[in-house]
């Protein structure tokens, strides 16, 4: 049994992460109705894989004994100025992710909670992986510039980027 500290925690990071689905969702629209239907599909692949990451904790908390909370969920913003400050508010947010999920873990180890600091490790490694590919789109967009054919660039980027995790994922599910 993990403590009401620890659950209460767990609780918080279903909100963070339910926001981070949304938001994603949220950028999804806004790519579309921009034209930029490669940042779009990675905006919709993004929001999903962060539901699950949600999901994770709800599943973790039933086995472990306690009662996750479905939380309700702030709006996130409808519009943003540019893909780059979008992807700059992405990183951002995956920034504030990792050290929540920091801070969940020293929680765990001052509570000598052995089994939540082995849960949240993945999180740890899936975090480093966020925030590396972030950087990686930003540094991209960086290059890219601000000339005339910018937005165009930068969903070609985020298009590749796709195709690559798509092709991840089929590999990764041929394996299992």
């Amino acid at each position: 049994m993990i403590s009401d500290k620890m659950r209460d925690s767990l609780n918080r990071q279903i909100e963070l992460e339910g926001y981070a689905s949304f938001l994603y969702l949220s950028m999804a629209v806004w790519c579309d109705d921009a034209g930029l239907s490669g940042c779009a599909q990675f905006m919709h692949r993004q929001s999903a894989e962060e539901r699950a990451h949600m999901l994770r904790i709800f599943h973790y908390m039933s086995e472990v004994g306690v009662r996750a909370i479905v939380p309700a969920i702030p709006k996130p913003p409808e519009s943003f100025d540019s893909a780059r400050s979008m992807f700059e508010q992405v990183f951002a947010h995956e920034q504030k992710v990792t050290k929540s999920i920091h801070e969940l873990i020293g929680l765990a180890n001052a509570e000598n909670d052995f089994s939540t600091n082995h849960f949240l490790q993945w999180y740890v490694a899936e975090q480093r992986e966020e925030e590396a590919l972030m950087r990686s789109i930003l540094d991209r967009i960086k290059l890219i510039g601000d000339g005339p054919m910018q937005l165009y660039y930068i969903d070609k980027e985020v298009e590749a980027i796709n195709q690559a995790e798509a092709a991840a994922e089929a590999a990764g599910g041929a394996e299992a």
